[in-house]
């Protein structure tokens, strides 16, 4: 199993800056694909950025060139970021971080974070 912890999320005006952190431990080397998901309140869980181990990264359309996802697979962790710039009152949600990781050669589970308040004022 793989556990996700995220951290850094909070309050601020728009156009600021946050940093999303999220820290993976576990059974770390069969960890694939790794993302960023958020929930804005009465909406659905939505994709954010994800990366892939080999590090092609995608996003969505609303986060392009704001936003900046990136990992650290270091030897006994794995540590998955998102840089959100130019931040908008629209990016208020709940976001989480994602792991997919291979539990037999051919089949992935998902792990998610209990999920880190980001809030963007007006």
């Amino acid at each position: 199993q793989v556990q996700l912890v995220e951290s850094g999320g909070g309050l601020v005006q728009a156009g600021g800056s946050l940093r999303l952190s999220c820290a993976a431990s576990g059974n770390i080397v069969s960890i694939n694909a790794m993302g960023w998901y958020r929930q804005a309140p009465g909406k659905q869980r939505e994709l954010v950025a994800a990366i892939t181990s080999g590090g092609r990264t995608n996003y969505a359309d609303s986060v392009k060139g704001r936003f900046t996802i990136s990992r650290d697979n270091a030897r006994n962790t794995v540590h998955l970021y998102l840089q959100m710039n130019s931040l908008k009152p629209e990016d208020t949600a709940v976001y989480y971080c994602n792991s997919e990781y291979y539990v037999s050669s051919y089949d992935l589970e998902v792990s998610w974070g209990q999920g880190t308040q980001v809030t963007v004022s007006s």
